[in-house]
């Protein structure tokens, strides 16, 4: 498992990548979906809780880091993720087991690196 900064950084790289393009279509949801997690109706934590249990239930990994992040830097605490992730597993069943452990897992290594 690659750490949480090669992964932010590799990300980095691939978003640069697909953004160099010059196609229109990708910039624009690019550009909606950073726009969809500013504070608005809803603050920005609560969004990122939502995109948490979405990328749980979808089973996406990368999301589902991007997402874990996210949370911590909004200052999230660990009772509010772990029951984020309740959500996330009721809501999508037990398929969602191993991905629930991987988020654990680096909810506690950005936890650590707080330390």
């Amino acid at each position: 498992m690659q750490s949480i900064l090669d992964w932010q950084a590799e990300r980095q790289t691939l978003n640069d990548l697909v953004l160099d393009t010059t196609n229109l279509e990708l910039k624009r949801f690019f550009s909606l979906d950073s726009q969809t997690y500013r504070p608005g109706a809803l603050d920005a934590k609560t969004k990122e809780l939502l995109g948490l249990v979405a990328s749980l239930v979808l089973r996406c990994d990368d999301c589902i880091l991007y997402h874990t992040i996210r949370c911590h830097e909004e200052k999230i605490s660990k009772l509010e993720f772990e029951e984020c992730c309740t959500v996330g597993l009721v809501v999508g069943g037990s398929i969602v087991i191993p991905h629930l452990r991987r988020a654990m897992a680096r909810w506690q290594e950005l936890d650590n690196q707080r330390c």
